[in-house]
């Protein structure tokens, strides 16, 4: 089924290779991109980056020379281990769209990214939504890197066919050409970690074929992916916009907060990270039943997918400790120890200290963190039990 040229993709797109060097002058000339990226490169000077900029040719010139040395600095200062399991699940070089649960705004594309450069495996395009594109270098950074924009901020009446149109090129990437995608499975990230595959995002994915919801997610190849980080940098600025929100019901996260979000996950220490990639839910949605409605369609998928990530976390003492303090018993008592304890209840106190807000709710906030790492666990269990 072919769609569309491309065309008719262009306002939402990645770059092609040949718009590559005027992105890049365009950045380089921008006084908000410099601002942004120079304190980031250090001990590299502004100079010696731009030289580099100006060398690339192509988006993969640009990702080997400059996003990924870029990584490979900040994974070495900001993790203690990054790694991934299941590469074999990616077969002959068969694209996918790849459904994750989503923890950082930033670097859970790019992590994934990483690892399949050191793979030598083509990197993914990546989804991203248009309220992250705060600055116009913002938009021209995302596309440069292999990013497609999910119009967000669009009428009631204009979202139905602005979602056809992220459909179409969709399946026109991964079934025409033969490129894999990374979206995450919800709208914004699970501040609890709580990770529930939306229907609407399943919806969407089906409207270049609507009549048919199952044939149309089959060609997807979907491929659930779960991320774990042992520590999230922002677990305590989402536990504060939990109090926030329950105080005021009306409060709204500002553009300066997802600044702060995105410069806070990306610098912020992560400890050890890893991507495990689960089985393809191709022979799941071939059970479902000519039949079933579209709406029992949609909801077998995303537990099809909710199931795989369910399974595949990496957990380490802090998350087994979470859970037996959310249920209030021992049932991981064997997988930490006393002093894993002590530094979990350490680790808490210091987040809760960088918080500032009125009528700061201690207990509620202890509670919320702790959600944060216990959930996981909790949501695997729920899985071996199905």
């Amino acid at each position: 089924m072919e769609i569309a040229n491309k065309q008719n993709f262009d306002d939402i797109r990645p770059l092609y290779d040949h718009e590559v060097p005027h992105a890049i002058n365009t950045l380089l000339s921008d006084d908000y991109f410099r601002q942004a990226a120079e304190p980031l490169l250090k001990p590299i000077s502004w100079e010696v980056f731009s030289e580099a900029m100006l060398a690339c040719k192509s988006v993969y010139d640009f990702q080997r020379t400059v996003i990924y040395p870029f990584m490979k600095q900040l994974i070495a200062k900001t993790t203690s281990e990054l790694n991934a399991v299941g590469f074999d699940k990616l077969k002959n070089g068969s694209s996918h769209i790849l459904i994750s649960n989503h923890r950082d705004i930033v670097l859970d594309a790019a992590f994934l990214n990483i690892l399949f450069f050191d793979k030598k495996i083509n990197t993914s395009e990546i989804a991203i939504g248009d309220n992250l594109l705060i600055y116009p270098w913002i938009i021209k950074l995302v596309r440069l890197n292999k990013s497609f924009i999910v119009k967000r901020s669009v009428s009631v009446r204009e979202m139905l066919d602005t979602s056809k149109h992220l459909s179409e090129y969709i399946f026109d990437t991964i079934a025409n050409r033969n490129q894999s995608v990374w979206i995450a499975q919800r709208e914004g990230r699970a501040k609890d970690s709580d990770d529930k595959t939306q229907t609407s995002l399943l919806k969407m994915l089906t409207l270049h074929n609507s009549s048919n919801p199952v044939e149309a997610l089959k060609p997807l190849n979907i491929l659930p992916l779960s991320i774990t980080y042992e520590f999230d940098p922002c677990d305590y600025l989402k536990a504060q916009e939990y109090q926030l929100k329950r105080d005021n019901p009306e409060y709204k996260k500002s553009q300066a907060d997802d600044i702060e979000n995105m410069r806070t996950g990306i610098l912020g220490f992560k400890g050890r990270v890893s991507f495990k990639f689960g089985d393809p839910i191709n022979s799941e949605l071939s059970k479902i039943s000519s039949d079933t409605n579209r709406a029992q369609v949609l909801e077998l998928a995303a537990k099809a997918i909710d199931t795989e990530i369910y399974k595949n976390y990496t957990f380490f003492p802090i998350n087994y400790i979470a859970y037996d303090l959310m249920e209030n018993n021992n049932s991981f008592s064997d997988k930490y120890t006393d002093e894993d304890k002590a530094f979990f209840d350490n680790y808490l106190n210091e987040q809760i200290t960088k918080i500032n807000i009125p009528n700061k709710d201690h207990a509620f906030l202890r509670e919320k963190l702790i959600e944060m790492y216990g959930n996981t666990v909790k949501n695997f269990v729920s899985a071996q039990e199905v």
